[in-house]
């Protein structure tokens, strides 16, 4: 039975985590390193099995107020000129086809959450060492503070400091010669749904996230992993987005100093092995990262504080209750990043649109399957 839990990591799958067991009746202490609980990015596209896992984690209806969903794709030339609306694969009842959110409102929602449900949450720090017997954990935070835990939850990212603690030889987030460019900016009524522009130099395309507001994403081959220095992304955006029409020509001529612009060189990874030790287990970016074509990321992260949870409810011990989580969420994580890898590869060779198309239908079917 497990009591209480340390979770590390303040960010979807560390929440995720925090709501479920909650609700399960565990005592939970969350700790996050940024001292405001902060959270970085610009927004985020939704699929249906992410707004699936919203809807279990109880967040559906003020994800659905605050951020925007929608139905299917539009595609278009690169002028602009729509050409076909592609339809979302219907999921249950209830649950929009596609959505876009910004990620500090995302956070918002969840912490809201969190704390409703009554979780400690100490800020500015992380776990320092920890040691393990068969009853428990016993942890050193990087502040001198001390606990025991029936449990340890890490969910501190990509650049995951419980990963290393846990599993010394993990090979490290490889760099996989893209970067992703997101660009906020005001939402006219007519981008009432993705769009995708086809058929130019890079992959961009739009998602509202609001009523008012969307984000447009853009994803440029990087081999040398260039650093781009916040005055000089602008222009560089702007001679990524030269030879676009429409709304996307309109977009290029107000780039400026006040854009807001994010940049972020785009890394993966998957730990092909248990993503336990003893009594503590890794989730979310920290055991697995994908990149962003699938848009998923914050679905498996979700996904895994839900199976988690459910596993410890149904199993006897901790340990069934980890290889349970496993047997859940491995194929499913590996096919996220892989699949995610394998069309960023398709991207960055530029081979046609429906060979990347081809994989995103087949990923987002089986991704509908129940978890």
């Amino acid at each position: 039975m497990v009591r209480n839990a340390l979770i590390v990591g303040g960010g979807v799958a560390g929440m995720s985590c925090a709501i479920m067991l909650r609700r399960a009746g565990v005592e939970v202490q969350l700790v996050d390193l940024d001292p405001h609980w902060r959270v970085a990015g610009a927004g985020i596209t939704i699929t249906a099995s992410t707004l699936r896992a919203f809807k279990t984690l109880g967040v559906l209806e003020r994800v659905m107020d605050e951020g925007h969903t929608h139905d299917g794709i539009r595609v278009c030339t690169v002028d602009g000129r729509a050409i076909q609306d592609v339809k979302s694969p219907p999921l249950d009842p209830g649950i929009p086809g596609a959505g876009g959110i910004l990620r500090p409102v995302l956070h918002r929602i969840l912490s809201d959450l969190v704390q409703a449900l009554g979780s400690k949450v100490k800020l500015g720090a992380t776990v320092g060492s920890i040691e393990q017997d068969r009853e428990g954990v016993s942890v050193r935070l990087t502040d001198g503070a001390e606990g025991r835990y029936d449990l340890v939850v890490g969910a501190d990212g990509i650049f995951s400091t419980m990963r290393p603690l846990l599993f010394p030889e993990a090979p490290k987030p490889q760099f996989t010669g893209q970067a992703c460019w997101r660009l906020m900016t005001a939402r006219p009524a007519a981008i009432d749904r993705r769009h995708f522009f086809l058929g130019g130099p890079v992959k961009c395309g739009l998602t509202p996230v609001s009523k008012s507001e969307m984000y447009l994403f853009l994803l440029e081959h990087v081999p040398d992993n260039r650093r781009r220095e916040p005055h000089e992304q602008p222009g560089v955006l702007r001679r990524l987005l030269e030879g676009y029409g429409g709304v996307l020509a309109r977009l290029r001529e107000e780039l400026g100093a006040q854009s807001r612009i994010v940049y972020r060189p785009l890394e993966g990874h998957i730990l092909r092995h248990d993503w336990f030790k003893g009594r503590a287990v890794l989730v979310g970016d920290a055991a697995h990262a994908s990149t962003p074509q699938l848009a998923s990321g914050a679905g498996m992260a979700a996904e895994d504080g839900i199976v988690l949870a459910q596993e410890l409810e149904r199993a006897p011990d901790v340990e069934s209750a980890f290889r349970g989580f496993m047997r859940r969420r491995y194929e499913r994580c590996r096919l996220v990043v892989e699949n995610s890898l394998e069309i960023g590869r398709l991207e960055m060779a530029k081979a046609p649109p429906e060979a990347q198309t081809e994989i995103v239908a087949r990923s987002l079917e089986a991704l509908a399957a129940p978890i």
